[in-house]
């Protein structure tokens, strides 16, 4: 199950955003040596305070295994703060209808169970997520950094990213900014390659988020 949780309603997911913590550091400190911000065993970085909206995917036995963390970009941004060399020179994009997607993580078995393109379900069912909140709030596109190798799998599953400049590395990442389109036809594909019927995203604020 892909989980909403947005600023109205973190107190009704105290135990999940704890889990979700934890489970970043385990992804991003742990395995990928990741130089982020922790407390303790939990990744908490500045843009954690800035209440974005968070989506948090449960396996079938109640664990936490995914999640992303969703800004608009009418504030502060991961690219435009902490990685403004990815831009190029580019403006940074400042839009009610383009958001940025940070801390995709993900953390499943190599067995776990694929979709197209041999691609964890799980992958898509967050991506579908993704696609699904933006078109409950109005978003047309998203912007992230992401690196070289979450970049081959976004092609793969047919939801390209339309880079600002090329990679550069940072720490130990070759790391790359770009967009990724919101709509109904990519998220038509994204449903299709996980085989999803219906909706992924739950969400106890906005019933219609996922229509």
């Amino acid at each position: 199950m892909l989980q909403l949780i947005t600023a109205s309603s973190y107190g009704d997911f105290v135990d999940e955003l704890a889990a979700m913590h934890r489970m970043r550091y385990r992804v991003f400190k742990d395995r990928l040596g990741w130089d982020v911000e922790f407390s303790g065993d939990m990744e908490i970085d500045t843009f954690d305070a800035l209440r974005p909206a968070y989506l948090v995917q449960r396996g079938f036995d109640g664990s936490l295994n995914g999640c992303v963390r969703l800004l608009p970009t009418t504030g502060p941004t991961m690219l435009r703060d902490t990685f403004p060399a990815l831009l190029h020179g580019t403006p940074m994009p400042s839009s009610a209808d383009i958001w940025e997607s940070s801390r995709f993580a993900l953390d499943v078995p190599a067995d776990a169970p694929k979709g197209a393109g041999k691609i964890a379900i799980a992958t898509y069912e967050l991506f579908a997520g993704v696609v699904e909140f933006g078109l409950a709030y109005g978003v047309r596109e998203i912007v992230t950094v992401t690196d070289e190798r979450m970049e081959r799998i976004l092609r793969r599953v047919n939801w390209p990213l339309r880079r600002i400049g090329p990679s550069a590395r940072i720490g130990n990442t070759m790391a790359v900014a770009g967009f990724v389109e919101v709509s109904r036809e990519v998220l038509t594909t994204l449903r299709r390659g996980g085989g999803f019927k219906g909706p992924v995203l739950w969400s106890p604020v906005v019933p219609s988020v996922a229509a």
